[in-house]
Formats: C-alpha cells, sequence, structure tokens
C-alpha cells in the first residue's frame, strides 16, 4: 500500500511540475530560434544594387543603390541613383538667334541630355507596393552644330528638384525583382548658359543680346522643368541568405 501511495504520488509530482518544466526548457529554444535575425547575421541583406531602364523626358538609363532597415521597425529605405537621359534640345535657329547671332547659313544637327543624382526615401504601402519622395540635381546640355555655318555650341543650366511617385516590385527569385516606377520631377529655374551669353531668372544676364530675357531662353531650349517618369528595371540584394 505504502508502494502504491508513494507511485501515485510520484505521478501527481509529474503531472504537476512537468508543464512548468517544459515552459521553462522551451524557452531556451524560442530564444535560440530568434536569436539570428536580432544577432544581425543579415546585415548583408539589407543592400540592394540594380537599374531601370524608360522614359524621362527622353530615353533614360539609370543605376542605383538602396538600403534598407536602419533599424528594427524603421519603414523608409534610402535609395541613391545616377541617370542619363537623352532629350530634345531645343530649337537650334532660336538658340542661335538669342544666345549668338542672327546667321541662318549652314544645316543644323543638334542633341540633349542630362545627368541627374537623385535620392530617395521610400515608403511601404503594402506587401509589394512603395511611395517615394526625394532631392534631384540635374546637368543640362543642349548642343547645336551648324554644318556648313561654321557655329557648333552649348546651352548649359543647373537644376535642383524635387520627385515622387509610386513603385511595385514583384521578386523573380530568392535575390532580384523586377520593378515597374512611375511618378513625376519638379525643377527649379537656373541660370542658362550659352556661348558667352547667360540669362539668369532674376534679371542678372551676362551678355544678352538685343532685348532677349530668360523666357526667350528658356523657349529656345529643352531645359527641365516638369518631367514624367515611367521605368522599368530590376533589383539584386546583396549578401545574406
Amino acid at each position: 500500500m505504502r508502494r502504491f501511495v508513494a507511485l501515485l504520488n510520484a505521478v501527481f509530482l509529474v503531472l504537476t511540475f512537468s508543464p512548468g518544466e517544459a515552459q521553462v526548457d522551451s524557452g531556451p529554444s524560442e530564444t535560440a530560434q530568434v536569436s539570428p535575425d536580432l544577432s544581425g547575421t543579415r546585415v548583408g541583406s539589407r543592400f540592394s544594387v540594380g537599374g531601370f531602364v524608360g522614359y524621362q523626358d527622353g530615353l533614360s538609363l539609370q543605376v542605383f543603390g538602396l538600403a534598407r532597415d536602419f533599424a528594427q521597425g524603421f519603414p523608409l529605405r534610402a535609395r541613391f541613383r545616377l541617370a542619363r537621359t537623352s532629350l530634345e534640345p531645343g530649337s537650334a535657329p532660336d538658340a542661335r538667334r538669342i544666345f549668338i547671332n542672327d546667321a541662318t547659313n549652314g544645316t543644323p544637327r543638334e542633341a540633349g541630355s542630362t545627368w541627374d543624382f537623385g535620392v530617395d526615401g521610400l515608403y511601404p504601402m503594402g506587401e509589394r507596393t512603395h511611395v517615394f519622395g526625394g532631392v534631384r540635381h540635374t546637368r543640362f546640355k543642349a548642343n547645336f552644330k551648324y554644318v556648313g555655318g561654321n557655329e557648333d555650341f552649348d546651352v548649359t543650366s543647373e537644376h535642383w528638384g524635387l520627385a515622387a511617385g509610386v513603385e511595385a516590385e514583384f521578386p523573380m527569385g530568392s535575390r532580384m525583382s523586377l520593378l515597374l516606377s512611375g511618378g513625376g520631377e519638379y525643377f527649379f529655374s537656373s541660370r542658362l548658359t550659352g556661348h558667352d551669353t547667360s540669362y539668369s531668372p532674376d534679371g542678372d544676364h551676362v551678355n544678352p543680346r538685343r532685348d532677349y530675357g530668360y523666357d526667350d531662353a528658356d523657349d529656345a531650349v529643352n531645359q527641365p522643368v516638369w518631367r514624367p517618369v515611367a521605368l522599368v528595371g530590376v533589383s539584386y540584394r546583396l549578401g545574406g541568405s
């Protein structure tokens, strides 16, 4: 009988304390499962590189680097981008008349481009969608060459601007994603310079021709002001697993 009572007591003790012991034992295992993420072993996965191609007031080719997860729970991503865009430079006859002279001889050839540097902040709006806003700095150059007319000159300007848009990301594998991006950019007015003449928005012109002003020079060339953007690209996540 005593042996039977002792056996019952032993079973009671096991049933009473086993759950607590199981809970204590499970604690370290759960911590062990969580700790790799918190210990920073996936730091490399915070960085991505990639590129875009598309329309940005002309054919645009872009490269970028992106960083995410600056701190636990911080939602913004930061992206730095460099772009070159080919675009229509403007009116060769008007640019020649406003910046150079009144000659009309020669056959015009023209080309225009911008080099852009941008910084964006991307905020998640869903599983695959981000809205973004950022700052832009662009260098514009329009080249006008009159074959047979002995004229070859550039009209240049530099502008600061703002950008905003929406972007969707579609995974194509463990590291690579397809990106679709659309939005717009606005650039503030800036001095236009060609040959030895320049026109400023504030009226501080240098060697202006006739009674031309900044509005005339602005109309003659296609410097960026409002610029729609539609791009497709890919991103590649560096490091991590």
